[in-house]
Formats: C-alpha cells, sequence, structure tokens
C-alpha cells in the first residue's frame, strides 16, 4: 500500500511537472498531489504535512471567489490544517481552520454534498479544538470565538460549546476595559446558553455560575438589585445540582456565599451574612489541610466575618476574621498570584481592631502589610488599587486617634493614587474619589477641592464608557448619593476664594445632568 501512495505522489509530481502555473490545470494537478500526500499524512506513511498545506493554500490562490471551485480549495486546506493540528496541536492551524470553514458554509446551500461532508467532517472537530485554546479577553479572540458560535446557528448540537468561551472572554474583557457593553453582551449569551441546557445536562451548573458571575459584575458596576438577586438565584440552582458529595459542590458554596455578602452589604439583612458564613464553613469542610485552595476558603471566611462584625460589631467575629485572614496568608506561597490581596485584607481588619483596641501594634501591622502587598505589585497591576485604599484607611485611622498630621496627608497622598490609578476600573475609582472628598471636609484638608475635582473628571470619563443613553443614563444613578456634589464643590471653591472655579464646578455638575436629559429627548414627531 505504501508503495502504491509513492507511486501516486511520484505520478501527480510528474503532472504538476507537466502543468506550468500558465497552464488551465496547474491548480487541479496542485490539488491532486496535495491530496494524495494528505493520505499519506493521515496514514502516517509520510511526515511532511507543511508542503501539502502549501501545495493547497496555492491552489486555492488560483480559485478565488466566484471561481466554481473556490469552495472545494476553501474545504481541502482546512481539512490539511485540522489534521496537522490534530497532530502537532498547533494553535495558529485549528484557528485558520475555523475562518475557512466559517467562509465555506456559506457558500454551500444546505443539502450539497460539500455542506454534508463539512458539517459531518470538519466542523465539529474545529469548534472542539477552537473551544479548547486558552481563553483571553483579546480583540483576535474574540472575533475567533464568534466565528466559532457562527459555525454553530440555532438548534445546532454545539451551540451551548460556542456560546460559553465567548461569553467568558466578554466578561473578561469587560473587567480589563470597562464596556459596559461587553458585560451586556456576555449576559445576553449566556442567558441563551442556559435555555438551550436540560437540568440533567453535566455542566448546566458551570454555564449558571457564569451567568451569575457576569450578573453580579454588572449590579456592582450599574447598582441594579435585581442583577443581584437573578445571580443569587443562579448560585442556588447551580449549588441544588451539586449535592453533597459533588466534586465541585465547595466552588459552588464559595460562588453564593460570596454573592450574599454583597447583597448584605447593599441591604444589611442579617440573614444573607449569617448564611454566608455557614456556606463558607460547610466548604472549609470540603477543603481540608492540604486541599490546594482551602486558603481562598479560609479568605472568603474571614470577609464574611469581618463584614458582620461591622453590622452586629462582635468583637469575636473579628478576631476570628482576624485568625483566618493569618492561616490564609500563612498557606499561600509568596510567590502566589493573589497574595497582595491577603495582606490588604488583614490590613483592614487590623485597622479595624486597633480603633477598637488602640493598639499600636496593630495599626503598625496595618501598614506594614499595605507597604508588602504594594512591593509585590507592578506599578500598573489593577489590585494596587486595593493596597493604596487599605493604605489611606489605616492613615486615616491612626489619624483620628493620634491626631498627627502627618497621618492625614499621608492618608489623602493614598486617595490621590486610588483614585488616580490608570489600570483599575472607573467605578472603583470615583468611589474612591467620593470618599476622599468626604475625608477631606470632614477633617478640614487643602485638598478638598482637588477631591471634588478629581470625581467630576472620574464621572464624565467613566460616563463617556457608555454606547447609549439608558446605560448612561443608569450608569450616573449608581452615585446618587453623590448628586450635590456641585453645589458642595462650588462651596468648597468660594470658601476658598476661587470664584472661577466654583462657576466651573456648578457648570460642570449641571452639564452632566442636561448631557445625560439631552440623550433621552424623543424626535417630536415621535411623539
Amino acid at each position: 500500500m505504501v508503495s502504491h501512495l509513492n507511486d501516486a505522489v511520484q505520478h501527480f509530481q510528474s503532472v504538476l511537472d507537466q502543468c506550468p502555473v500558465s497552464h488551465p490545470d496547474h491548480a487541479t494537478a496542485l490539488t491532486n498531489l496535495a491530496y494524495a500526500r494528505l493520505q499519506g499524512y493521515v496514514r502516517n506513511d509520510l511526515q511532511d504535512i507543511d508542503t501539502t498545506t502549501s501545495l493547497f493554500r496555492e491552489a486555492l490562490a488560483l480559485r478565488p471567489q466566484p471561481h466554481p471551485d473556490h469552495p472545494l480549495s476553501l474545504y481541502n486546506l482546512a481539512v490539511a490544517l485540522s489534521w496537522r493540528h490534530k497532530k502537532k496541536s498547533t494553535a495558529a492551524d485549528i484557528r485558520e481552520a475555523a475562518k475557512l470553514y466559517h467562509e465555506l458554509l456559506p457558500l454551500c446551500p444546505e443539502g450539497t454534498y460539500l455542506r454534508s461532508i463539512s458539517a459531518a467532517n470538519g466542523v465539529d472537530y474545529v469548534i472542539v479544538g477552537c473551544n479548547n485554546l486558552p481563553k483571553d479577553a483579546s480583540d483576535e479572540s474574540i472575533h475567533l470565538r464568534r466565528v466559532v458560535l457562527e459555525l454553530c446557528p440555532l438548534g445546532h448540537q454545539r451551540r451551548p460549546d460556542a456560546l460559553y468561551p465567548l461569553l467568558q472572554s466578554l466578561c473578561t474583557r469587560f473587567t480589563q476595559c470597562g464596556s459596559i457593553d461587553d458585560l451586556d453582551e456576555s449576559i445576553k449569551l449566556g442567558r441563551e446558553a442556559v435555555s438551550l441546557l436540560s437540568d440533567g445536562y453535566p455542566e448546566r451548573g458551570s454555564y449558571l455560575n457564569e451567568l451569575a458571575f457576569s450578573l453580579g459584575y454588572r449590579s456592582k458596576h450599574e447598582g441594579k438589585p435585581h442583577d443581584l438577586d437573578e445571580a443569587i438565584s443562579l448560585y442556588e440552582e447551580a449549588l441544588r445540582l451539586r449535592p453533597v458529595g459533588h466534586k465541585n459542590r465547595d466552588t459552588s458554596l464559595g460562588n453564593l456565599g460570596t454573592a450574599l455578602i454583597a447583597r448584605f452589604k447593599k441591604r444589611g439583612d442579617i440573614d444573607d451574612i449569617t448564611r454566608a458564613i455557614s456556606l463558607f464553613r460547610e466548604a472549609l469542610t470540603l477543603r481540608l489541610p492540604g486541599h490546594p485552595r482551602r486558603d481562598t476558603t479560609l479568605n472568603n471566611l474571614a470577609l464574611a466575618l469581618k463584614t458582620r462584625y461591622h453590622k452586629l460589631d462582635v468583637i469575636e467575629d473579628l478576631n476570628e476574621a482576624i485568625d483566618q485572614y493569618r492561616e490564609s496568608l500563612r498557606l499561600r506561597r509568596h510567590d502566589h498570584a493573589e497574595r497582595h490581596l491577603n495582606l490588604s485584607n488583614l490590613s483592614a481588619s487590623l485597622c479595624s481592631h486597633f480603633m477598637q483596641t488602640r493598639e499600636n501594634e496593630d495599626i503598625e501591622e496595618a501598614i506594614n502589610l499595605c507597604r508588602e502587598s504594594l512591593a509585590a505589585l507592578s506599578s500598573l497591576h489593577p489590585d494596587r488599587y486595593f493596597s493604596y485604599t487599605r493604605l489611606q484607611e489605616a492613615y486615616l485611622s491612626r489619624y483620628q486617634i493620634l491626631h498627627d498630621p502627618v497621618d492625614l496627608s499621608l492618608a489623602v497622598e493614598n486617595f490621590r493614587l486610588a483614585s488616580g490609578h490608570p489600570t483599575q476600573g472607573f467605578s472603583r475609582r470615583i468611589i474612591q474619589a467620593y470618599n476622599w472628598t468626604v475625608a477631606a471636609k470632614q477633617h478640614g484638608h487643602e485638598s478638598t477641592l482637588e477631591a471634588y475635582l478629581a470625581f467630576f473628571e472620574l464621572l464624565d470619563a467613566h460616563l463617556a464608557t457608555r454606547s447609549s443613553a439608558t446605560s448612561r443614563r443608569e450608569a450616573a444613578a449608581a452615585f446618587h448619593y453623590a448628586r450635590s456634589l456641585p453645589v458642595d464643590a462650588a462651596s468648597c471653591a468660594i470658601h476658598c476664594a476661587n470664584l472661577r472655579h466654583a462657576v466651573e464646578l456648578v457648570e460642570q455638575g449641571r452639564g452632566q445632568q442636561w448631557s445625560l436629559a439631552s440623550r433621552l429627548k424623543t424626535p417630536v414627531e415621535d411623539l
């Protein structure tokens, strides 16, 4: 059989040699030779697949659309690339194969032979191959995910599999770039994916969690309470699908507990935080000493206990939170990617403990932990924001007890760094700028006017990321507590004898409101 294959390859090579580029059958000769070589590669009789793909690529270049054999050449090259990917796992090959099938299918009407063999032999392979590629939020990656989704029209059995990586990538890009349109699309795709899966589908829980995750993000950034309620309902359903003994029950317990903490912070229902603590305690029993993610559950339990402490002021909760944070930090290696968060969280708890006990070693340790977390992060790491925030809280707490103006100045400097940190999302930076205005005004610091200006600049930039009038209005509504800031800022400017700034601040605040209102106007003819 190998000898027959070699004979065929030699024969087709001889034919190609007699068909120069200008010959009308040159593309056919290329295709025949490439096809024979591909059969040898498939059977492991030939090892050179690169020459084969080059021959198919050359034939495709000679058959541009609308050449009648253009679809066949697309198919041949896609098949060759898929085989090379199957044996060499080259990511570029599976990406290109997906794009070729994406171009091919619209050229092949339903019921044609080429359509049937593409669907049966090729499309499913590239869908699975692309879904197994590392997920990232680059524009190129998201474009590829869209291409794969278009290979799975409504009714296609693999459509849920194609939806999942796309909605994940869009959510990730939102966290990196802050475009609410990405998050809205992620939620839309998540709803569709969940609707396509029956209760018995083995991975339904993962889809529910991903949709809930996106809804939780939108609730945090847009302030929509029903999003958080829906996220909690989805996490509840995912937990029911993972009963005691399920390998992923610990993850669902943690997801639901984290969402309940978020709702408690918004509404203050003690049942939410009490249940969150119970869920984390159960998760801890599933992540015994030695479990690779026990540190995460300890951290989450500590967060829940500290949150309840701020509501009920029970010192036992704070003491246990500090113990759990210390244990979580002990378990995390110094090179762990999220160790800086443990440092910041423990710092915040020690800061609260200092306000209760006035023990100076608590606040000293809190400040040193924040400095350590900053030292572990690059200058543009998004999480430097959290370290700046915790450091600001520590200095401000010490100022409130010891009244050293140096501490107030250091707190303001960290307000400035947190609100101005360029790689953190606008929502968090706006909140920090608002807190800066409150603290500076309360303590009579000279940076008060600067804080107001920072707030308005950030709010303008935040609203500019919204593509629709409705989303801009919703984004502004999330900061409803700051509606009086233009007047307060103008008053501050007048107090500082800066009348020009006073007028500018009033106009800026009014401009933001009118800008939102003007975008909501309906044309007269449509009324």
